[in-house]
């Protein structure tokens, strides 16, 4: 008896101590970690690295229970994480991230700190997801380059409706749907030998194809290896055309309005555009996968400021190969690096830590 004592009160003394020590070394810690900022000091920020997803253990709360017991047993704590990811989409707080090697999508929910898998069974079963994007109500749309289809899904993945036909399409890789949910715009990206460089705009309830929009060719209004599409708050389409170095705007209908952007190394060029994103503002938001970064530009076309580096090591706002990008409904901005298999969440300056969806509601047990 007095043995088993003992060891229960040196096992509890070591436990206090690992505890203290660990808050301790995790506040030493925070005081070390420089946050990047965006313009950097002594510019007025604007926006500031917020945090890293790469797994679920990003966005679970672990119990106390398995805390402890990982401790005494000296296990460490293992998520599920990213394959290769491309798109992606957030919908009130929950981040859904393509993952062509996987065959699914993933799905990271911050608020209710959960996190679940979309596609993985028929009906619904996905292939090659690579771009995605959601409705108001949190729908979620999903382009699959090998099924050439687009898949419909409801907030929790459960499976709705496809969309398209294989021969409809030579290279689907991106999509956007409008807000309310009617219209879907699927970009094809062709190839060498296609003409299929162009959007395809199907309709939400009957599933027809409406119309598409563009062809090949490098003039005003036409495209060349587009990536990626998004609906500004102007209900008007942008598209990244990306073998003309150019984001191209066109009314919902497919008239041509304007351009922007050019081939080039400097800062408001571009080099390999690919995934796209707008804000309540209208403004802009491309990313480039040979800077490592995303540039914002005013609705005008007129740069405002570059986000992150193209850097080999992995850390906050680091790129190597960038690829999908999303602006949420507060203006986070989340996005998508494929080498280093995470997405990257930064928060605009007029935006508070605890504001917006992206804030854990669920407490540790």
């Amino acid at each position: 008896m007095m043995k088993t004592t003992s060891t229960f009160y040196l096992l509890l003394f070591v436990t206090i101590g690992f505890l203290l020590t660990g808050c301790a070394g995790s506040t030493r810690d925070m005081a070390d970690i420089v946050i990047p900022v965006f313009p950097e000091p002594p510019n007025e920020p604007r926006f500031y690295y917020e945090r890293t997803i790469a797994s679920s253990i990003d966005i679970q709360i672990e119990s106390s229970e398995s805390s402890f017991e990982r401790f005494v047993t000296g296990t460490r704590r293992v998520g599920f994480g990213m394959v290769k990811p491309f798109g992606v989409a957030v919908h009130h707080g929950r981040v859904f991230v393509s993952d062509s090697i996987s065959r699914q999508v993933l799905a990271f929910d911050v608020p209710e700190a959960r996190f679940f898998e979309i596609g993985i069974r028929n009906p619904g079963q996905l292939a090659k997801p690579m771009g995605l994007d959601v409705d108001e109500q949190g729908n979620l749309y999903v382009c699959d380059a090998s099924l050439k289809q687009v898949f419909m899904y409801d907030r929790d993945g459960n499976f709705l409706k496809n969309f398209g036909e294989p021969a409809m399409f030579d290279r689907p890789a991106g999509l956007t749907v409008d807000p309310a949910g009617t219209r879907i715009f699927v970009v094809d990206t062709g190839g060498v030998a296609s003409q299929r460089h162009q959007v395809s705009v199907f309709d939400v309830r009957s599933g027809k194809l409406l119309r598409t929009i563009s062809q090949r060719g490098d003039e005003e209004g036409e495209l060349n290896l587009p990536r990626d599409a998004t609906i500004g708050p102007d209900g008007n389409l942008y598209i990244v055309d990306g073998g003309n170095f150019r984001v191209q705007v066109f009314t919902p209908e497919g008239e041509y309005l304007r351009s922007l952007g050019e081939v080039g190394r400097r800062s408001g060029q571009f080099s390999r555009p690919k995934g796209i994103g707008t804000d309540r503002d209208g403004n802009i938001y491309v990313a480039d996968t040979a800077f490592g970064n995303f540039q914002i530009f005013d609705p005008e076309g007129r740069l405002l400021l570059a986000v992150g580096k193209r850097d080999s090591s992995y850390g906050p706002a680091n790129f190597m190969l960038p690829a999908g990008l999303a602006v949420d409904e507060d203006g986070r901005v989340y996005m998508v690096d494929q080498y280093f298999r995470k997405i990257d969440v930064f928060r605009p300056a007029a935006l508070g830590a605890d504001q917006g969806w992206l804030v854990n509601t669920e407490k540790p047990e």
